[in-house]
């Protein structure tokens, strides 16, 4: 299929749910993300396009979302991976999209102390948006669905890390979104990766039995089918075999082979009424026998995800268990596409503002606040994916608290206020004590004073509630500061000498700015308190600030010898012969990182400069950086020409030199000025192909002369093949002048 016959099936598949959409916009969207796209390419060589177009096709087919949802889902990269800006889509479509989109992308620009900080800051970014607007959760969900569905591409240690990620974020938020069969599609997915050997067994099992099961289902959904059109009940049944996700996790938490579980079968039943449902109820239970303790009424005490059915497990004619689920046609709606059924007859963005039912997200954000990179993904995966109770107020109001919840739990699930002031509980109007863990259908009654203390630090270890513990650290972060900053530094002082690291070192003025970006507090009195109040961890300070700590140690040693290297043959270069200074010397040292051999060092840190890239094979030069190691340009550079008259300055440049065994390739880049005409950038792509080059990033803009400058970051092995490449450019029909930036 074409990438038009792409777009031509999604246009078809907007059509019949939606024929009153914006199609020339939704067109429009396509047309921009392919331009932008270009030549980029997916780990299965397809063109990038095909990305966009699969995700939107997933909005489409199994969300039925809006026209402003399709058009975002089709933009959702051209902000993270293109040169397009947030106001070049906003003004090709509208700010909503644009605000959509940029939900969707990740925060790629900025740079984070460590890998789980990036993905607090991805995560909570989302999330933020997704309270404005549930559409970006649905649109990103979708995005992660077809990645995974195409994950044979990624290398193993990139198929287990972004599975982990899914079974662990993405597929709870499905769930707490009501999204099932994507959450049962995203597990699936998942556990293929993390488990594979686990998965094909309990596949190839399934497969073996199929006949077997099948003839089962049939016959089972025939004696409902039957005894409910006797009885006149209008209604659809059908059956279903559990995912394989869901037959492995009972398998590992029962301990027990896919041979010894028997419940591997699930039957429907969608009516018109909520009467009807308990009625089709007391027919279930006539025909076959119910087991004792597996009945729930979802539909009396429905799920915070607004999921509502009936569910009872019987044991069949054959002595074969089952579950049955019973729901009214609008129940079965939501339960399959949660949120994003609010869409499906709501079309045009007037679905927008169901979202103020999902009051967990807004939740989430604000008991986060202050909260670290660890804690915050931690509570993350607890809130999204923790098996829930539901208790009572005497009033008979419901409360949902994770399980294992304590009276502390629903104390401040109730208010901070009445938490704060907590000094007893009462459950089932019998005192208990406060780590006393709640069960379903209990009846809870918080003790209070006024002249209560305050909760105690050990709360912390017995809520298990992100809420609990958020409020409580907060009350101790607001009403005992500075008690905070003096336990928080002397924490803090500890760690240090427990790690030979000296207070003078990290009060060293030039060190102090980057010790508190690397904890990300502003002062060392906040990082103190934060410390003080439990919202960070002394070990986690020192550990963040100890590998810079070294590496500046190394580098001052490294700068130090590189002067003294370098002042010591601007003293011996009088006495050379004329002839012999201007032969080209060869730095004494030993190869460092990159390819590089820099004179007077042994293994230094090395980084190309961005503003020439030099490619092996060009004459370059070194400059030593304040804390970066040795900078290294092209010799035309305009930035390597040095103020000879600021011997500091001059100080600083050394010689350095190609290695024998440099990277197999090296980032470099090229500007093409040319004739703007059809078929251009078309030209330039294909030859590109052709030379079997890895382009990074591609860019063309027309200029109101008539001409084109056309971008291009590329990798190459050496100057050889850079030359090679640009004479080939300069063959193209139009291309003017090929050059390589500097400056």
């Amino acid at each position: 299929m074409t990438i038009d016959e792409q777009f031509e099936k999604l246009e078809n598949t907007v059509r019949e749910y939606n024929p009153g959409a914006d199609f020339k916009r939704i067109r429009e969207s396509y047309e921009f993300a392919k331009q932008h796209h270009g030549e980029q390419r997916r780990k299965s060589g397809e063109l990038y396009i095909t990305h966009p177009l699969a995700v939107a096709q997933i909005v489409a087919e199994e969300l039925h979302l809006d026209s402003e949802s399709i058009e975002a889902a089709l933009l959702h990269d051209v902000i993270e991976d293109t040169d397009a800006t947030y106001d070049d889509v906003a003004k090709l479509t509208s700010p909503t999209v644009a605000d959509l989109v940029e939900g969707v992308s990740k925060l790629t620009r900025i740079q984070y102390a460590t890998k789980e900080d990036e993905q607090m800051e991805n995560l909570r970014k989302m999330l933020i948006a997704m309270s404005k607007d549930i559409r970006v959760i649905l649109i990103k969900i979708s995005d992660r669905l077809h990645n995974m569905r195409t994950m044979e591409y990624q290398t193993p240690a990139k198929q287990k890390q972004k599975s982990l990620e899914t079974m662990e974020i993405y597929a709870p938020i499905a769930h707490r979104l009501g999204m099932q069969r994507m959450k049962w599609e995203l597990e699936d997915l998942s556990l293929k990766y993390l488990d594979p050997i686990g998965y094909d067994e309990i596949v190839s099992k399934l497969d073996a039995k199929r006949p077997e099961y099948e003839d089962f289902m049939r016959r089972t959904q025939d004696q409902i089918d039957q005894r409910l059109k006797e009885l006149d009940i209008s209604h659809v049944v059908y059956g279903r075999m559990k995912h394989p996700y869901s037959i492995y996790r009972k398998m590992f938490s029962q301990n027990k082979s896919i041979d010894e579980i028997f419940d591997l079968f699930a039957f429907r039943v969608v009516v018109d009424t909520i009467g009807d449902c308990y009625n089709v109820l007391g027919v279930i239970h006539d025909l076959y026998k119910p087991i004792l303790g597996r009945f729930k009424d979802y539909i009396g005490t429905p799920k915070p995800n607004g999921y509502q059915s009936l569910h009872t497990t019987v044991m069949g004619t054959d002595g074969i268990p089952f579950e049955v689920q019973i729901r009214t046609r609008e129940m079965h709606e939501i339960a399959e596409y949660g949120v994003a059924a609010h869409w499906k007859y709501k079309q045009n963005g007037q679905g927008a503002g169901t979202e103020g039912k999902y009051e967990w997200v807004r939740r989430l954000l604000e008991n986060q606040e202050g909260a670290d990179a660890e804690e915050f993904i931690h509570s993350l995966k607890v809130d999204m994916f923790a098996d829930e109770v539901f208790v009572f107020t005497p009033n008979g109001d419901v409360q949902n608290l994770p399980a294992g919840a304590t009276p502390i739990d629903f104390a401040y699930a109730i208010h901070s206020a009445v938490g704060n002031r907590m000094i007893g509980a009462k459950v089932n109007n019998r005192i208990v004590t406060l780590d006393h863990v709640l069960k379903n259908g209990d009846i809870v009654e918080i003790l209070t004073s006024k002249n209560a203390k305050g909760p105690s630090r050990d709360w912390m270890k017995i809520a298990k509630s992100t809420e609990a513990r958020s409020k409580i650290r907060q009350w101790f972060k607001k009403e005992r500061k500075d008690e905070n900053i003096v336990n928080g530094r002397s924490a803090f002082d500890a760690e240090l000498r427990h790690c030979g690291i000296s207070m003078k070192d990290v009060l060293d003025p030039e060190f102090l700015p980057v010790l508190l970006k690397k904890v990300a507090y502003p002062t060392l009195e906040d990082l103190y308190a934060a410390i003080g109040y439990g919202g960070f961890t002394a070990q986690k300070a020192v550990s963040r600030i100890q590998g810079e700590l070294q590496r500046r140690q190394q580098q001052r040693q490294q700068e130090q010898l590189l002067l003294e290297a370098a002042t010591e043959e601007k003293k011996e270069e009088p006495a050379k012969a004329p002839d012999a200074a201007k032969q080209q010397k060869q730095p004494k040292a030993v190869k460092s990182e990159q390819g590089i051999i820099v004179e007077g060092l042994d293994n230094c840190l090395v980084k190309f400069s961005k503003c020439c890239t030099p490619v092996p094979g060009d004459d370059i030069v070194g400059f030593i950086t304040r804390g970066y190691g040795v900078s290294v340009h092209r010799a035309d550079c305009p930035n390597a020409r040095h103020n000879s008259k600021d011997p500091e300055e001059a100080a600083r440049w050394v010689k350095v030199a190609w290695g024998s065994d440099t990277r197999e390739s090296y980032q470099t880049s090229l500007e093409l000025v040319s004739k703007d005409r059809d078929g251009l950038v078309l030209d330039i792509s294909a030859m590109l192909s052709t030379a079997k080059v890895r382009v990074l990033t591609f860019s063309s803009r027309g200029m109101p002369d008539g001409f084109a400058i056309t971008s291009i970051v590329l990798e190459v092995t050496g100057s050889e093949q850079l030359e090679l490449l640009m004479k080939k450019l300069k063959g193209i029909q139009g291309v003017m002048d090929v050059k390589r930036p500097t400056g």
